[in-house]
C-alpha cells in the first residue's frame, strides 16, 4: 500500500520548502497533491523538485469538503499501479485544519493506499503570536503524528532553545506522544517519512530529479536513526500487538514483515506505523522470509533500549496464542483494511468492553 503523508501549518510555515526537500532526494517516486486557496494554484509555481504526478485542488480547502469523495478521486488517481509510487504527499493549504484532514483520510475508500502520518510545520518566529494565542494549547496538534518547528535559524541563538522548549511543551499539553523536530529552512531527513530505496536515481529517472537536487539549497537536518531486529520465528500476537500498542518513545516509525502464531500456524504480515498510527496487512507477495525483520525509525533512539524492546516483542512464541491476543489480531487486521467505517470501530469499542 501506498502511504499518503499529509503536509498542514499555517501560510509562511515552511509547508512547501519541507516538500521541495523531500522531492530532491534520489531513489523514491513521489506523487504530489496541492491545495490552495484561490482560482490559481499558487503553491504548484513554488514546487522545484522531481514530482513523478501531480493533482490540484484549487479554489477551497481540503478540510472543507463536505465527504472525502474529491479527495479520494485524486488519491485513486496517483495510486494507479502504472505510476509505480512509493508515497503520495499532500501540501493542505495554510487554511487547513489538521484534524478534518485525518477524518478524510481515515473514512476515504481509496484501494491501495494507506495514512502515512499528518506533518504539522510551525514557525517558531510567529506561532506564540498568530497561533497559539489561547490559554488551552491548539487543538490542531492532536492530528499531528510528527511536528516540525521550523526556522528556529531565525531566533535569536541565545533564545533559541528555550523558544524550542517552550513551543514543544503547548504542542504536548494537546498531543503527549507526537514526534517533534526542531528545523531549519524546513529541512527534515526524508527517512522519517517515507522508504528511501536507493542513493541514486533508477535508471528510468527523468534528468529533471538530479538537476534540481544541484540547484537545491540543502540545509542540516536532525539525523533520522535505525534499529533493526530480525524475526527468525513466529511470535506471539500479544506480544506484537502490545507493541503497536505501546511503541518506544522515540520511534517515529516502525516498519518491516514479522511471522505471528496463529491458530492455524505461522502467518506473515507486514507492519507500517507511523507517529501511533499502526497499519497490519498479509505479507507482500514474493517477499522472503528470511529477510523478516522489524525497524524502528527516529530521531533521537536510544538504540539499546529500542533494540530491546523489539526483541521481546519478537521472541518465538512458547505457546499457543490466547483466543483474546486472536481476537486482537483480527480487529487490527480489520482497521487497517480500510473497509471499517466509524460504526465498525464503535462496535470494536463496545464488543471489548464486555468482553
Amino acid at each position: 500500500m501506498i502511504p499518503v503523508i499529509v503536509l498542514t501549518g499555517y501560510l509562511g510555515a515552511g509547508k512547501t520548502s519541507l516538500l521541495n526537500g523531500l522531492l530532491t532526494r534520489p531513489g523514491t517516486r513521489v506523487g504530489v497533491i496541492i491545495n490552495d486557496i484561490g482560482k490559481i494554484n499558487v503553491d504548484t509555481g513554488l514546487i522545484t523538485g522531481q514530482i513523478d504526478a501531480t493533482e490540484s485542488i484549487a479554489g477551497g480547502c481540503v478540510c472543507c469538503l463536505p465527504d472525502s469523495g474529491g479527495l479520494d478521486e485524486l488519491l485513486e488517481k496517483l495510486a494507479a499501479p502504472k505510476l509505480r509510487l512509493d508515497a503520495i504527499i499532500v501540501e493542505a493549504s495554510g487554511a487547513a485544519d489538521p484534524i478534518n484532514v485525518d477524518r478524510l483520510l481515515r473514512y476515504g475508500n481509496v484501494p491501495g493506499v494507506r495514512p502515512g502520518g499528518i506533518i504539522d510545520v510551525i514557525d517558531a518566529v510567529q506561532h506564540e503570536h498568530t497561533v497559539d494565542t489561547a490559554a488551552m494549547a491548539p487543538a490542531r496538534f492532536t492530528a499531528a503524528s510528527l511536528v516540525v518547528v521550523n526556522k528556529l535559524d531565525m531566533i535569536a541563538e541565545d533564545a533559541r532553545e528555550e523558544t524550542l522548549k517552550r513551543i514543544s511543551n503547548r504542542v504536548r499539553d494537546a498531543n503527549p506522544q507526537v514526534t517533534i523536530v526542531p528545523a531549519s529552512h524546513a529541512a527534515i531527513d526524508p527517512e522519517l517519512v517515507f522508504d528511501i530505496a536507493r542513493s541514486e536515481d533508477p535508471v528510468d529517472e527523468l534528468p529533471l530529479a538530479a538537476a534540481s537536487r544541484a540547484e537545491h539549497h540543502h540545509a542540516h537536518a536532525p539525523h533520522a536513526h535505525a534499529v533493526t531486529v530480525p524475526c527468525g520465528e513466529a511470535t506471539d500476537p500479544g506480544a506484537v500487538l502490545d507493541l503497536l500498542e505501546h511503541p518506544p518513545e522515540a520511534a517515529y516509525r516502525l516498519k518491516g514483515h514479522v511471522k505471528i502464531r496463529t491458530d492455524t500456524g505461522t502467518q506473515r504480515y507486514l507492519i507500517n506505523m507511523v507517529g501511533w498510527q499502526p497499519h497490519l496487512q498479509l505479507a507482500t507477495p514474493g517477499s522472503d522470509p528470511a529477510d523478516d525483520a522489524l525497524v524502528a525509525v527516529g530521531v533521537d533512539l536510544d538504540e539499546q533500549e529500542v533494540g530491546e524492546v523489539l526483541r521481546a516483542a519478537l521472541q518465538a512464541a512458547m505457546s499457543e496464542p490466547t483466543p483474546q491476543d486472536l481476537t486482537r489480531l483480527a480487529r487490527r487486521l480489520i482497521l487497517s483494511s480500510r473497509i471499517a467505517d466509524t460504526d465498525n470501530e464503535q462496535s470494536d469499542d463496545d464488543d471489548s468492553v464486555s468482553s
